[in-house]
């Protein structure tokens, strides 16, 4: 990243509050408002800081104490009241999107402080205890000094462990936990950081290989001080942690299921559902609704699917024969690598007839790291910053093979890597004119539903191959349907872990190891499920929308072009830019 204003303190920016009346402000105003917010996050966020391609804080962690947070809040709340002071009718439209979203982002980390959402600080398959694996992957090694810092944070993490822990405990008193019913599944990712050989450690890969540029002598040094600290300081900080999970808080969370059942849940809930969906219109009731919906159109579909192949038997029967016939699964992590980077490639080169515009930075094709693999979903991507050494990254989870369907394979790879979520990411870090925290900002909605989105686009770029392989894109989007009736009946309507494991069993052919690993994740992250089928829906409404409007004159590529020319937005503000789109065509003609 290119942002270089730093702010010197938090009374700077606490001081720099306007009044309460709305006022002109000139566009230098407008952009010093956006790098101090920008510059605060980086500082007070040195994890965030690297994953932007901000490297100033590379030698920190972040500070998540009680008074840390507070002042963090107060800051926050401060830029609000700044931006709220802005009459900005005279603003550019960029710089109105952009107060817009800033908006968004600000509102959403006030409210959720609120609910002192910092007791709970992971999920399913990652959280405070293995985030530090994605930023290593951020981390550039170039030089004696980018060691030295890496060294400084090693020393630093057992710190933000304990304050971790500190605020888990508080949830314990207070009844604010994950349940107890998914931990079980979660403790190998606590576990799987700690390990008895240093040398085969995941923070122990830079010391490794070292650049030219570091003379021998002071790499072994570098080397042997990088062994004493992770054997001295951060593995046995790590055991602290796993113990404490294992001994208390294990045993003292809450028997509840449900975000409902937390303190204030109904009102966590709904700012959840406000976030991660970016409609203030939506509830539980009405996205339950819609999801039973969803899941009887696509079952049609996939019946349809199932008279071509000429199956004989229930459906059931045919989910069966597609969890256990060996054709349908890789026999070495090799093999299913190969097979996405194939799909991935092959993908590639259908590109340039549906978009016009693509990104410069490139991604590969690599494994689920060993630590995260056990508990960890089929596939995810991790972007890399514009300014690293590494391009993004497309995982696929080669661990337990016989629970990953090669049909699956193919919506998985346009989802994760291209025209999916590495398009759409990479395509944020190139947006002209737009202030920092614009190229970082990911709003689930958008960037799922996009992802979801591009799974069926595969179709019309002719990516699918087999009547298998449709099925198993119609089986992800069933899977994402079945997510909207499964989030809020377990978070709202009181369903137990069975009955949504029965009913992801019954409507999609995922293993039955994926399926538990999927609701154990949506049981510890309320809400994010909701945001991949509802950002869908909006995205081919507006396609519909454009066609309709545009008709012989609608080019995809141009319609996508606009979908991802102002990257992250949510959904309301996509409407509003699909709208001036399609005038924008229209007023041409």
């Amino acid at each position: 990243m290119k942002f270089c204003v730093l702010v010197g303190s938090l009374s700077l920016i606490l001081l720099s509050t306007y009044g309460n009346s709305h006022r002109s402000i000139t566009a230098g105003e407008l952009a010093q408002l956006f790098d101090d917010y920008w510059a605060f996050e980086m500082e007070h966020d040195p994890f965030s800081a690297t994953g932007s391609g901000v490297y100033d804080y590379n030698d920190r962690v972040p500070d998540v104490s009680p008074e840390s947070l507070g002042a963090i809040r107060e800051a926050r709340m401060g830029f609000k009241e700044r931006l709220d002071t802005i009459d900005l009718s005279g603003a550019s439209k960029n710089d109105q999107l952009s107060a817009k979203i800033l908006g968004f982002i600000l509102n959403s980390s006030i409210e959720f402080s609120k609910f002192g959402d910092e007791r709970i600080p992971f999920v399913s398959d990652s959280g405070f205890h293995n985030q530090f694996g994605y930023v290593l992957s951020s981390t550039p090694f170039r030089n004696e000094q980018d060691y030295r810092n890496y060294l400084n944070r090693l020393k630093a993490l057992p710190r933000y462990y304990e304050q971790h822990v500190d605020h888990m405990r508080r949830g314990l008193k207070t009844g604010f936990t994950q349940p107890q019913a998914i931990m079980q599944n979660v403790l190998p990712s606590f576990e799987g950081l700690v390990t008895e050989d240093v040398e085969n450690h995941s923070y122990y890969r830079p010391f490794l290989n070292f650049p030219l540029s570091i003379d021998d002598s002071i790499a072994e040094q570098l080397k042997e001080e990088g062994r004493a600290v992770l054997a001295d300081v951060v593995l046995p900080a790590g055991r602290n942690v796993v113990r404490f999970m294992r001994d208390e808080y294990m045993p003292g969370a809450r028997e509840t299921l449900g975000a409902s059942s937390l303190p204030n849940g109904d009102a966590y809930y709904a700012s959840l559902i406000r976030y991660f969906t970016t409609l203030d219109d939506e509830t539980a009731e009405s996205i339950h609704e819609r999801g039973l919906q969803e899941v009887a159109r696509i079952r049609k579909e996939m019946d349809t699917i199932i008279e071509e192949v000429a199956f004989e038997g229930t459906f059931g029967e045919f989910l069966t024969f597609l969890r256990t016939d060996p054709q349908f699964y890789a026999t070495t992590p090799e093999q299913l690598l190969k097979q996405a980077a194939w799909i991935a490639k092959k993908t590639d080169g259908r590109l340039p007839a549906f978009f016009g515009k693509l990104p410069r930075q490139p991604y590969s094709v690599e494994p689920v790291p060993a630590e995260l693999e056990k508990n960890y979903t089929g596939g995810r991507y991790s972007p890399a910053p514009p300014e690293s050494s590494r391009g993004g990254e497309y995982w696929v989870n080669t661990y337990a093979l016989d629970t990953r369907p090669l049909y699956q394979l193919t919506a998985l790879s346009l989802h994760e890597g291209v025209p999916g979520h590495h398009l759409q990411i990479a395509l944020a870090y190139e947006i002209d004119g737009g202030p920092e925290f614009r190229a970082q900002f990911y709003p689930h909605a958008f960037g799922e539903g996009w992802g979801l989105y591009s799974e069926k686009l595969g179709v019309e770029m002719g990516i699918y191959e087999t009547p298998y392989d449709h099925f198993g894109r119609l089986s992800y989007e069933m899977w994402r349907a079945c997510r909207l009736v499964v989030d809020t009946g377990l978070h709202a309507m009181g369903w137990s872990r069975q009955q949504a494991v029965d009913y992801l069993a019954a409507n999609t052919a995922l293993s039955f190891h994926e399926i538990g690993t999927e609701i154990d994740r949506y049981i510890a992250w309320p809400g994010q499920a909701l945001a991949y089928k509802m950002g869908e829906i909006t995205l081919w409404e507006l396609r519909a929308e454009a066609e309709s409007a545009l008709g012989e004159t609608f080019d995809i590529r141009d319609f996508h072009d606009a979908v991802l020319a102002k990257g992250g937005v949510t959904l309301e503000i996509l409407r509003d830019e699909i709208h001036n789109y399609i005038r924008r065509v229209e007023s041409s003609k």
